[in-house]
């Protein structure tokens, strides 16, 4: 039972870490470098993260700037960052690119905190069919004898501690990233 309630756990963490790289690339008024994790580069034919073909820094708060390791990749780095939706026009010198991030209006805050609770909400219902499933697997080796009344009734609970615990970190999380979208 413990390594069944082990593996739950493992799922519900998993959801938890998704949820946090999903805020990891919504921007918040300040450039983060975490924006351009999804996007890919067309490295010789190959898509290529585009950490992985550059150096990505950030000198200013509103600005990300991206040093290939090789000139003849400025135009697929542009490209990739025009086709993906990150929405914001990059600037080529001709050695590195530029990222500006515009200040966010009000109304784009408070879609972005819509966005932020759509997702926590997303990740809570993904947790409760991970408890559910586990509940169905405890009901299940109940009625096949591999495990007493009593201990079906001690893994739903531990599975629903489980659940409480886990839900109260997605609010924590949707929390702390509504906060920073709305803090201009």
């Amino acid at each position: 039972m413990q390594e069944l309630l082990k593996t739950y756990e493992d799922k519900m963490n998993k959801t938890l870490e998704v949820l946090q790289s999903d805020y990891g690339t919504i921007r918040a008024g300040r450039a983060n470098p975490h924006v351009l994790d999804k996007i890919k580069v067309d490295y010789y034919g190959t898509p290529t993260p585009l950490q992985q073909v550059g150096n990505i820094s950030v000198p200013e708060a509103r600005m990300i700037v991206i040093q290939p390791w090789e000139k003849n990749l400025l135009k697929a780095i542009e490209k990739a960052i025009l086709t993906s939706d990150l929405g914001i026009n990059p600037t080529n010198d001709g050695t590195v690119i530029r990222l500006v991030f515009p200040e966010l209006t009000e109304e784009r805050r408070k879609q972005l905190a819509k966005d932020v609770k759509k997702k926590g909400e997303a990740a809570k219902v993904a947790m409760r069919n991970i408890r559910r499933d586990a509940n169905d697997t405890f009901k299940k080796m109940e009625k096949s004898g591999d495990m007493s009344e009593d201990d079906l009734e001690l893994a739903n609970n531990k599975i629903q501690k489980l659940i409480d615990k886990m839900t109260d970190k997605v609010d924590k999380a949707v929390e702390a990233k509504t906060k920073e979208i709305l803090t201009v």
